[in-house]
């Protein structure tokens, strides 16, 4: 039985994310193509929140942000600050480990086109919800890209208009501070939205907010 901040293996809540994961075992047996559960400890004072699987990055390897660009960015600039440790495998087949950081998405399967629709960003929510529920030490949450952001704070009872999503900006809800980074998307680093000098000054933030160092 799954943990209940977790979605069981092949989770029917969202129809459309069930019918394209049975599609995927198809076209791509040899992927994971379940939801994708969160990555790092229960105990972590940092829970990192994306968006959702990429079919070729998490879906693939079954952890967040493993096997594509942002999973390269993100785990890179977590072991430059000394919150990761072990190499990075693009295969997930590594030695990597978090340290005080969780990370999980705001979506757990896979969605077609990588744009998972409303209805199924809040029927995940609930599993958001508790994963927050369950890190009994947690203090600080980074949500990286504006749907993992709007999601979190909606899960933490947050109005939008009192926390909008500005790349380094930072807030409250109860006793947890909330910060919010551009995605480290290929296409965000590509245009220049976000730079890795950016991401890392974020993450940073987060990390001294949670009494990391």
């Amino acid at each position: 039985m799954s943990p209940s901040h977790q979605p069981p293996g092949d989770c029917p809540l969202c129809p459309r994310l069930a019918e394209f994961r049975k599609t995927n075992r198809q076209t791509y047996p040899d992927y994971f193509n379940d939801p994708v559960p969160s990555f790092g400890s229960l105990d972590a004072k940092l829970l990192i929140v994306g968006l959702a699987p990429g079919l070729h990055g998490a879906n693939r390897t079954g952890r967040p942000f493993t096997g594509d660009y942002a999973g390269d960015l993100l785990y890179a600039t977590l072991r430059q600050q000394g919150l990761a440790q072990g190499v990075y495998d693009r295969n997930g087949k590594d030695d990597f480990a978090l340290k005080g950081v969780r990370i999980t998405n705001a979506v757990r399967c896979v969605p077609p086109q990588n744009k998972p629709l409303p209805a199924e960003i809040q029927t995940c929510r609930t599993f958001l919800e508790r994963e927050i529920g369950s890190m009994r030490g947690i203090r600080v949450i980074l949500s990286l890209g504006q749907i993992a952001h709007f999601s979190t704070i909606a899960a933490l009872g947050v109005r939008r208009k009192e926390h909008p999503f500005i790349h380094g900006a930072h807030g409250k809800a109860g006793h947890l501070l909330l910060f919010s980074s551009y995605h480290c998307s290929r296409y965000n680093t590509n245009t220049g939205v976000l730079t890795p000098a950016m991401f890392a000054s974020v993450v940073l933030d987060a990390k001294r907010a949670a009494g990391l160092e």
